[in-house]
């Protein structure tokens, strides 16, 4: 394993090549009003405002007291982004991987809190918000992404202002908004590993989207569509065929009225999406370095989502009081090959059905000396879910369980900046959050066929296949906590520096897929107090951070060192089953600390350049452990020494856009190289992710004709291997010394490893009005 030492080493010289020389800005923002030249790509660069503080107004990204990375829609269409994955090598220290198993279901990890679980009942560690309304649980958050008005990574706890369950940090994503003017924008494109004989189809993308003013300066709209197929990235050796294929569609519509000081919008969103099931890849018996898979189960996914937004501005007194309600609808079946082998081994199906209400009331006031925010939140959620599993050689009967979970969350919060002075201002936050959850949970085990979906899986009773177990409980539970920050920022003339402490919690809460009814009641419960439940985990963060731009706009530099606290961490402790197949216990094991340093900066060389550069280092450590995570029988100083799942030691990136103006057209450029390094996936560390590195170029030809562009360009060029998972098996291996080894590059006992895409290669075609 690297010393932290070596890593501060590679920080500096991080840190050092982001403080190169630059040159001035070409223009300041009013002479940019006055040109009629064209518009530079460069220039989305420049002022970039975010709403994740809540204040009255919106914020330069600059100005705020705390580590964000923000992308405009100018950016996000200079970077090409089509999805949030994509946004992993922008950032340092963020993973917005999706797990793979069930295919659009987050497995984001933020400064190395993340979780790596597709289980429904599970928390996530960095929330999700689109236009304001925060997503319930991690399934239909990673897929297609079009019309985006902005997206803000937030790095650390977020609970004083967006509530429990954000101790990694939040990803906000607002979509367009209806417009003033008669607006359109449309898109096509296909890309796929043509340069790559042998591997999988085209991926071909249609979009588009009108706006504009039904009853000028009062009524707005916006209408857009969305059309992915994907002909299957992967070829299954097993018997040749595409392996990913995908079918996606996005309907969005918006209304948005403006009388006098009030503001009312609505958005409405229908999405739905149906392919194969994971493309996963069996490292018992393939190389981790290659896309090779044989599995004998296709599989499939069918998602469909309902999301709705009705978002309220009223201009009052000294200030703006904002109301957002949200509505989700989210229903998704699956199966999977889990054995990843071209023999029926271990197949999994799982049905989920979701639907959650939300609002926030808050008022954002603006004094001389003192921006402050108040306001309260409710949420409600429902999750009900079912899952099967067929394990031949196991055993002969099907196993289903699952279960159900209602989940309602109030809340009130405060939060202030008080100027001192012109330069000092004291930050400060409070807020105050309860939550309860009941639940119904079926062990996941052999059992006359059922559904936790709809209602035929018994929660209580024996199992007439296995007498000696229960089939499942019923319980509730309830926590409640104050979520603290305090912090200082001094601002100065070039930047600001700031320090500040913050508090969040993630939930407790209950497991869908319990696989041994005995051990879970007689070893797991007695360990957690004799609750059926986890308890929820508190982190503390300290955080030293400077933002330091020039004057003309054309360097900017934003860096943080930090130290994160962990109790009670939640872990998903996986563990090959020769009875279930894989075994998954959700518990309290350990107390931990993380410490890190990240960077990033950008530069504008000249009126065509500009570099970006980031860096993050990461060094984590147990401080106690109250579970045995290794599995070898005992709790001792080899737990200690694990690594943290999910921490990645070093991310690191640097980049370019050049402009090249050919007077009545452009060519604009751009490159991003981006370094993570391998982390462990697993808790017993027997389960890792592989480092990659990966390479993003972009080539638009900005054509005579207004609006009208055409772009080639290439994802991770460098055919990094990638996966959302490293989950252990009794099945495919061993190809090694038969060992099981902390980073074992063949893991005895094979692994469920479902594959992201490699190299791709494409041509786009764009044009607005």
């Amino acid at each position: 394993m690297k010393n932290f030492a070596s890593l501060r080493a590679i920080a500096l010289l991080g840190a050092g090549m982001m403080l190169a020389p630059q040159v001035a800005y070409a223009q300041d923002a009013d002479q940019e009003e006055e040109t009629t030249q064209r518009d530079n790509a460069l220039d989305a660069f420049g002022v970039i405002v975010v709403t994740g503080t809540k204040t009255k107004d919106a914020e330069n990204v600059q100005d705020v007291a705390a580590a964000v990375t923000a992308f405009n829609s100018e950016s996000l269409e200079a970077l090409k982004v089509r999805d949030v994955q994509s946004l992993t090598y922008s950032a340092p220290n963020v993973s917005l991987d999706q797990i793979g198993t069930s295919r659009g279901t987050a497995n984001f990890s933020i400064r190395g809190l993340g979780i790596n679980s597709s289980i429904p009942s599970i928390d996530p560690t960095v929330g999700v918000f689109v236009d304001g309304v925060y997503l319930g649980f991690n399934g239909g958050v990673v897929f297609d992404l079009f019309d985006l008005d902005s997206v803000e990574i937030l790095r650390g706890p977020q609970g004083v202002l967006f509530g429990r369950n954000v101790t990694g940090g939040a990803v906000l994503i607002n979509t367009g908004n209806p417009t003033n003017e008669f607006t359109g924008k449309f898109r096509a494109s296909v890309d796929g590993p043509f340069v790559d004989g042998g591997r999988g189809g085209a991926n071909y993308t249609v979009s588009g989207v009108v706006s504009g003013p039904l009853v000028e300066d009062t009524l707005l709209f916006k209408l857009g569509g969305y059309y992915n197929k994907d002909e299957g990235y992967f070829t299954n050796l097993f018997n040749g065929s595409n392996q990913g294929r995908a079918d996606t569609k996005i309907l969005r519509g918006a209304l948005e009225g403006r009388f006098g000081d009030l503001m009312v919008r609505g958005k409405v969103d229908y999405f739905t999406s149906d392919g194969d099931g994971p493309a996963g890849q069996n490292r018992g018996l393939f190389r981790r370095d290659s896309f090779d898979l044989s599995i004998d189960e296709r599989g499939n996914y069918d998602n469909t989502v309902w999301t709705a937004s009705l978002t309220s501005e009223l201009d009052i007194g000294p200030g703006t009081l904002t109301n957002i309600f949200g509505y989700r609808d989210y229903s998704a079946t699956t199966l999977g090959d889990i054995d990843s082998l071209p023999f029926f081994g271990f197949h999994s199906g799982t049905e989920t059905e979701q639907d959650q209400i939300s609002n926030e009331l808050r008022y954002a006031m603006s004094f001389d000396n003192l921006e402050l925010t108040v306001g309260g939140f409710y949420f409600d959620q429902s999750i009900a879910y079912t899952e099967t599993r067929d394990l031949p050689p196991l055993s002969p009967l099907t196993f289903y369980g699952g279960g159900t979970q209602d989940h309602e969350v109030i809340g009130a919060f405060a939060n202030a900046k008080f100027n001192v002075t012109d330069a000092l201002a004291i930050i400060a936050g409070l807020r105050w959050s309860k939550e309860e959850k009941a639940a119904g949970v079926t062990y996941v085990r052999p059992r006359p066929m059922c559904s936790v979906v709809q209602g035929t899986c018994p929660t209580s009773g024996t199992n007439p296949f296995i007498p000696t177990e229960n089939n499942g409980f019923v319980d509730d539970n309830s926590w409640s906590n104050w979520s603290p920050k305090f912090g200082l920022q001094y601002e100065f003339g070039p930047g600001q520096v700031y320090a500040h402490w913050t508090r969040g919690y993630r939930s407790g809460g209950y497991n869908f897929r319990i696989t041994n009814a005995n051990v879970f009641e007689n070893v797991v419960v007695p360990a957690t107090g004799g609750n059926f439940s986890f308890d929820e985990e508190k982190v503390d963060n300290y955080e030293l951070g400077g933002k330091f731009q020039t004057d003309d706009g054309a360097f900017t530099l934003n860096a943080a060192i930090y130290m994160t606290t962990i109790e009670n961490m939640q872990r998903e402790v996986n563990q090959s089953s020769p009875t279930a197949g894989v075994s998954q216990f959700i518990l309290n094991t350990a107390d931990a600390t993380i410490f890190g340093f990240e960077a990033e900066s950008r530069m504008r060389v000249s009126d065509s350049l500009l570099f970006t550069a980031n860096v993050g280092i990461i060094d984590d450590k147990y401080d106690e452990v109250r579970f045995d995570i290794s599995g070898d029988g005992v709790i001792n100083d080899a737990d200690l020494a694990l690594r943290l799942p999910r921490v990645p030691e070093i991310t690191a990136g640097v980049g370019f856009i050049h402009d090249w103006d050919l007077g009545n057209s452009s060519i604009v450029s751009r490159a991003n190289l981006q370094y993570r390094d391998e982390f462990a996936y697993t808790d017993n560390n027997f389960g890792y992710i592989q480092d990659i590195t990966n390479l993003d170029v972009n080539v638009t030809w900005n054509t005579p004709m207004e609006g009208l562009a055409f772009s080639i360009y290439g994802k991770n060029l460098l055919d990094g291997v990638q996966a959302g998972g490293d989950t252990q098996l009794p099945f495919g291996g061993p190809l090694s010394n038969g060992v099981n080894r902390p980073f074992d590059f063949f893991p005895a006992g094979g692994t469920l490893s479902p594959l992201s895409k490699g190299r791709q290669v494409g041509a786009e075609a764009t044009f607005e009005f």
